[in-house]
């Protein structure tokens, strides 16, 4: 049986560690191929906020587990301790006896193979498959194959590999600026969103992408209207445009769902709904859609917030808060008496556009015989009250 091993922290898994194993596959025709995440590199530390090794393994099972052929193995992760290549390849020597071992490395990996733990002992008993990581690295790949080859006897096979210009360290770096999607496979990347790994935030192409499937295609112009006022919002009054945008974009995720799903929602997620709530399904989607937004996109608790009062409002409101809460009321797909005045307003005075809204809001439910929700009630009060005060003291919004 011939079993080819490739090792590595993994940190992230991304698109060039999937087409070097697609290259091994190709050229070694392995019976099985082994993608090893360690529990600790030997000769590194792990950075400071990386996943938990079993979370490590689980990016890694969702970038390679669709590949024939190939097995993400957890053989290091339960040994625990520093991950020897040395004690995996004696491991799965007593396992397979018979098997040949070939071990898949980059170039740097073959550039200090002799400071590996018993390197001689892996270059006895096993293959080695070496693949450039950029393509400079041709040269010194073969440079170092022929002596390790002549004194040691050692068995390297050069792959024939493009590299992709990638690493998992410069992903690190970039994933908290909103970049990076298009270097790891989707379902890895949707996992480090949910999860927030590396302090990542997602794109936000990728997001609209994800938010458009979940809404009825009638509500994307919408959603697209909210995303561009809030972003207007933030920039004029000192938000970050990108939460802005973020929070606008998800904000009507769960609005197509029949009142049914709103309520199997609340259950999924432990929201405690009052009797105004339970009968109308307008006001549950705020509520679920931020239980959504959280669970599926790991949001921060401000936009978990903007989400959750975007329909009702609540007394004092943070900015970002305030920002959703009018953009959805005034972003241009938006027609009613009094639209203009409220969109003039909200970038003169926001408190007085916020209060504004909320008084629209309540003469339009009581137009048609209802009452209005209590908080929205009661944010009206609170911003009547906060306005008086400021007027009170001559105060510039």
């Amino acid at each position: 049986m011939n079993i080819a091993i490739y090792g590595g922290s993994f940190n992230p898994p991304h698109l060039g560690h999937r087409e070097a194993v697609i290259t091994a596959l190709e050229e070694l025709k392995p019976d099985r191929l082994l993608i090893m995440p360690d529990h600790q590199p030997p000769h590194k530390e792990m950075e400071e906020g990386s996943p938990t090794p079993e979370q490590r393994l689980e990016l890694c099972r969702l970038t390679f587990g669709d590949l024939e052929g190939v097995e993400v193995s957890s053989l290091e992760l339960d040994r625990r301790g520093k991950s020897y290549t040395y004690d995996t390849v004696c491991d799965l020597e007593r396992a397979w006896p018979d098997a040949r071992l070939t071990l898949i490395i980059g170039t740097d990996m073959l550039l200090c193979f002799e400071e590996w733990y018993h390197f001689e002992y892996l270059l006895e008993h096993c293959r080695i498959a070496a693949l450039a990581r950029d393509y400079e690295d041709d040269g010194k790949l073969r440079e170092t194959a022929e002596r390790l080859r002549e004194e040691y006897g050692a068995e390297i096979v050069l792959l024939n590999h493009v590299p992709m210009p990638m690493s998992s360290t410069e992903l690190r770096e970039i994933l908290h600026r909103r970049l990076g999607a298009e270097s790891i496979r989707e379902a890895a990347y949707a996992a480090i969103i949910r999860h927030r790994y590396y302090g990542a935030m997602p794109e936000l192409s990728w997001l609209r992408e994800q938010a458009y499937t979940m809404l009825d295609e009638r509500r994307i112009a919408h959603v697209a209207g909210c995303e561009g006022e809030a972003i207007e919002l933030a920039r004029r009054w000192g938000e970050d445009p990108e939460n802005a945008a973020e929070a606008g974009i998800l904000h009507d995720i769960t609005k197509r769902l029949s009142h049914e799903e709103q309520l199997n929602l609340c259950e999924k997620y432990a929201i405690i709904c009052d009797s105004a709530e339970r009968r109308t399904p307008k006001l549950l989607h705020a509520k679920t859609g931020a239980a959504v937004a959280r669970d599926l996109f790991g949001v921060p608790d401000e936009i978990y917030e903007a989400i959750r009062w975007h329909t009702t409002g609540k007394p004092d409101m943070t900015l970002l808060e305030k920002v959703i809460y009018l953009a959805d009321y005034i972003e241009p797909t938006r027609d009613f008496p009094g639209v203009e005045k409220l969109r003039e307003l909200a970038y003169e005075d926001l408190d007085r556009a916020l209060l504004l809204g909320l008084q629209m809001t309540i003469e339009e439910v009581r137009s048609h015989g209802e009452e209005p929700y209590i908080d929205t009630l009661t944010a009206c009060e609170w911003y009547e009250e906060r306005i008086l005060e400021r007027r009170d003291r001559h105060v510039d919004p």
